[in-house]
C-alpha cells in the first residue's frame, strides 16, 4: 500500500490541475449549449468546484456533499460567467458532469491499462 502524504505543494498543485481540467470541460459543455463561445470564460469556471473538490477530499468530508457543493458552485459559475438563462446554465451544468466524468473515466481507464503493460 501507498502512503500518501499531503502537503501544500501536492494539495495546490492537485487543485490547479483539476481547475484546468474542470476549465477544458466548462469550454465543451458551454460550447455544446450556446455555439461558439469565448473559451477564456470557462477559465471562471473551473477553479472553485476545483477547490471544494480537493479540500473537501483532503477533509474527507462526505462525498455526496462535496458533490451538491461542487455542482451547485458550478451551475453558479456558469451562471456568472456566461450571463444565461437558468435553463441554458441547467444544461450547461448537466452536460459538464457528464463530460467531466466520461472524460475522467477515459483518462482513468488510459492510465491504468498503460500501468498494467509488461516491462
Amino acid at each position: 500500500m501507498l502512503l500518501q502524504t499531503v502537503t501544500p505543494v501536492t494539495v495546490l498543485g492537485t487543485t490547479v490541475l483539476l481547475a484546468l481540467f474542470l476549465s477544458l470541460t466548462a469550454h465543451v459543455a458551454a460550447r455544446n449549449v450556446l455555439g461558439d463561445v469565448d473559451p477564456r470564460r470557462a477559465l471562471y469556471v473551473g477553479p472553485l468546484p476545483a477547490v471544494i473538490s480537493v479540500v473537501g477530499n483532503t477533509f474527507e468530508l462526505p462525498a455526496g456533499l462535496i458533490l451538491l457543493a461542487a455542482l451547485l458552485v458550478d451551475g453558479t459559475m456558469f451562471w456568472w460567467s456566461y450571463e444565461q438563462p437558468r435553463r441554458a446554465v441547467a444544461a450547461m451544468t448537466l452536460i459538464h458532469g457528464v463530460v467531466t466524468t466520461l472524460l475522467a473515466g477515459v483518462l482513468i481507464l488510459v492510465s491504468i491499462l498503460l500501468a498494467s503493460m509488461p516491462g
